[in-house]
């Protein structure tokens, strides 16, 4: 009975092409599937084949590599640079764009392994990735960005998904294989009672983020309830949790890539309903500077972000770093 039920699901590939969907983005989403599913068996096995810990090498940014950081980021660069339609990739873990060959008019952006420094004690992981018309660059305000989505490396393997009209989620099938439709037009609560933030440096924050935490997390808020914090350190986790049950995850110290994290999951979130700003605009809005550009990130639900932007300014000023 399992089997006829999963069977029964669409696959991505179904979805999308009964939404419209070119044949040119439905091509890149199974190349991404095709990647995830490479990726989840390597992060499931990483113990097994000696993929726990950190590689002799650093990102672009000066990030310590993890060795299923590279495995992820070739995996990611190999299938899709096998789409026809994939004109160039930007990686997070690569300091240029990369042209694929191809004649394809998209650029595809990732991060191939977010939360990577958690590969080791097997808490979730994921990949994020969003897809851009190409020209000269993958420069441009997220806005103009066609698809965008993440996976989720977890009890599950989850790919989450969006065009540009709602947002679909998907888990794999090991009955029937492949990825199928598992959460149709996600919407995020208006308010949730959850913020995920990282509170060990709450006395960097800004005085108005400091002020918003201590209020609704003593039930003062405009809900009057008691707020709770729940914080993985791994950003897709972090933001598929807050996607279904509402609230916010944020970085407000200008850590968070833009093109790389920023826009996909501001994409996703805005389709659900949400917000993704940096604490004064609309991440979208943003023209990229450079291609690897930081920024503080704040998703999350509406009416959750309205309230906490009503304490003023609550980015962090202080950009030190944190070796843990």
């Amino acid at each position: 009975a399992s089997e006829a039920a999963s069977a029964s699901a669409p696959t991505m590939a179904d979805r999308l092409t009964e939404n419209g969907c070119s044949e040119d983005l439905v091509d890149i989403v199974e190349a991404l599937e095709r990647a995830v599913l490479r990726i989840a068996d390597n992060v499931e096995r990483a113990a097994l084949d000696n993929l726990f810990g950190v590689a002799d090498s650093t990102n672009t940014s000066g990030d310590s590599q993890k060795k299923l950081d590279i495995v992820a980021n070739e995996i990611m660069k190999t299938e899709l640079s096998a789409a026809p339609s994939v004109g160039a990739l930007a990686s997070e873990e690569d300091p240029d764009i990369i042209l694929t060959g191809n004649s394809g008019k998209y650029c595809v952006v990732f991060d191939p392994l977010d939360g990577s420094r958690n590969i080791d004690a097997s808490i979730p992981t994921g990949s994020i990735f969003g897809v851009f018309p190409f020209q000269d660059g993958a420069g441009r305000r997220g806005r103009e960005m066609v698809l965008s989505g993440y996976s989720l490396y977890s009890s599950a393997t989850i790919m989450v998904i969006t065009t540009g009209s709602g947002v679909d989620g998907y888990a794999r099938d090991r009955v029937a294989g492949g990825m199928r439709l598992t959460h149709k037009d996600i919407k995020i609560p208006e308010r949730g009672q959850i913020y995920s933030v990282n509170d060990a440096r709450y006395f960097d924050w800004a005085e108005p983020l400091r002020q918003y935490i201590d209020t609704v997390r003593q039930g003062k808020g405009e809900t009057g309830k008691k707020y709770s914090a729940r914080y993985i350190c791994s950003l897709v986790g972090d933001f598929h949790r807050t996607l279904l049950y509402g609230g916010i995850a944020m970085n407000p110290r200008s850590h968070l890539r833009l093109v790389y994290e920023g826009n996909p999951l501001s994409f996703v979130v805005e389709q659900a309903g949400g917000v993704g700003t940096n604490g004064r605009e609309s991440i979208l809005d943003i023209e990229p500077e450079e291609l690897h550009q930081r920024l503080p990130l704040f998703l999350g639900s509406a009416e959750d972000i309205r309230e906490m932007l009503s304490f003023g300014d609550v980015r962090q000023t202080s950009q030190q770093r944190y070796d843990v």
